[in-house]
C-alpha cells in the first residue's frame, strides 16, 4: 500500500540504505487513478455510503493491486459525484507493486490522507530482501514507509517476532570475502 514499497526501518544502517528507494518509489503512485474492484459478491449499503465485496476480491489502482477475502469501500456522494474515500481489506491481504509485495491480515488504504496501513504479521518483500513486523504504514506523499513490531489495534498474534521488526537484506558479492 505502494507503487514501490521498500524495506522499512529496521536499524539505523538499514534505514540509510533504504531511504533513497523510499523517497523515489512511493511518491509516484497515482492515487487519482480509477479504482477497479472484482469479487464473487457485492453488497451495496447505499444509506451508509459503502459497498462490501466478498470472495476472491481483487482491487487495482494504476500499478497497485490488493487481494483479500473481504473489502469494504467507503465512498462520498457529495456534489453529485461518487468518490472513494477509504478501502478496508481483511483476510489474507496482499498488496503488490511492480517491484514489491506486502502481506498481512488487514489493510486500510485512506485515499484522502494518502496512507496505506497494514497489520497482522506483516511481511514485506523486495527482491531477496524481507522485513517482518506487526504494522506497516506507508505515506504516499512523503514516500516514507515505517515497519514496527506492534500491531496497534490488530488481532491477537499479529506482532512481529518478539514484538520487534526483523529483516534480511542481500549484500553485494565481493571477491576474496
Amino acid at each position: 500500500m505502494i507503487r514501490r514499497l521498500i524495506l522499512g526501518s529496521i536499524f539505523g544502517g538499514a534505514m540509510a540504505l533504504a531511504a533513497p528507494l523510499v523517497a523515489q518509489a512511493l511518491r509516484s503512485h497515482n492515487t487519482n487513478a480509477p479504482v477497479d474492484v472484482t469479487a464473487d459478491r457485492i453488497e451495496v449499503q447505499d444509506r451508509a455510503d459503502r459497498a462490501i465485496f466478498a470472495g476472491n476480491v481483487h482491487v487495482t489502482q494504476a500499478e497497485l493491486t490488493l487481494d483479500a477475502a473481504r473489502v469494504t469501500v467507503a465512498y462520498d456522494r457529495s456534489g453529485g459525484n461518487t468518490q472513494i474515500d477509504r478501502v478496508d481489506a481483511a483476510g489474507g491481504v496482499t498488496v503488490k507493486s511492480p517491484s514489491e509485495t506486502a502481506r498481512g491480515q488487514f489493510a486500510v488504504y485512506d485515499l484522502n490522507r494518502r496512507l496505506i496501513t497494514m497489520t497482522g504479521g506483516v511481511v514485506l518483500n523486495q527482491g531477496p530482501n524481507t522485513v517482518r513486523g506487526g504494522r506497516l504504514v506507508i505515506d504516499l506523499d512523503s514516500g516514507r514507509a515505517v515497519v514496527d513490531g506492534s500491531a496497534v489495534g490488530g488481532a491477537p498474534g499479529t506482532r512481529g517476532q518478539g514484538g520487534r521488526v526483523t529483516g534480511r537484506f542481500s549484500v553485494p558479492q565481493r571477491k576474496g570475502g
